[in-house]
């Protein structure tokens, strides 16, 4: 019986990130998802409360920096660890339209489910700040800040990809605009540690 409501949930989960891209975030609601997963509407109140709550779990499974691994680098590979985390970070979001889609549907949406969503991000943000800052040659309030501009710059060039050629002469459709972002990622990298 937990077997089965595991898979189901799954295949509930599964079909959001479907239905996303299918059809757009707007034009989802129970009845659609219902019938996309081949599972009854009650079980989604049953297993989620709401639509809200299933499309919340949506996000906190595939969500980059909610899913950011709990083990930390060691001091000599700090640097290895930001690039790569910064390229996962990238390569992440750019294949996954549902989550770009329900990123830009959270930045104006406020609700406690996406409050939610923040707290968590905030907590593994305030974690991963406080232990990089002790080997980079800016204090911890500073590498606060140029870590939110880096991470926030990746997400918003994301998610206006999908809108937008071009930004600063660098085509951001492209994998070798994105490798010329890396690059400059690993080049402030290198200058901060």
């Amino acid at each position: 019986m937990v077997k089965d409501r595991e898979i189901t949930e799954q295949k509930l989960i599964d079909s959001i990130g479907h239905l996303i891209e299918k059809v757009g975030f707007e034009n989802i609601g129970v009845n659609i998802v219902s019938k996309e997963a081949g599972v009854s509407k009650a079980l989604i109140y049953r297993y989620f409360n709401s639509l809200d709550e299933l499309i919340y779990r949506y996000m906190e499974k595939n969500d980059f920096w909610i899913n950011l691994p709990q083990k930390l680098p060691e001091k000599s590979n700090i640097k290895i660890y930001l690039k790569q985390m910064f390229r996962e970070q990238i390569t992440q979001m750019r294949a996954n339209i549902a989550l770009k889609r329900l990123h830009r549907w959270e930045l104006s949406a406020d609700n406690p489910l996406i409050n939610k969503l923040r707290e968590q991000r905030e907590l593994n943000g305030l974690r991963l700040t406080k232990f990089i800052s002790q080997f980079s040659k800016v204090s911890q309030t500073e590498h606060a800040a140029i870590a939110t501009i880096t991470s926030a710059a990746v997400s918003y060039l994301i998610l206006l990809e999908e809108n937008c050629h071009e930004y600063n002469g660098i085509n951001i459709r492209s994998d070798t605009g994105w490798e010329h972002i890396i690059q400059g990622i690993d080049k402030l990298i290198d200058l901060i540690y």
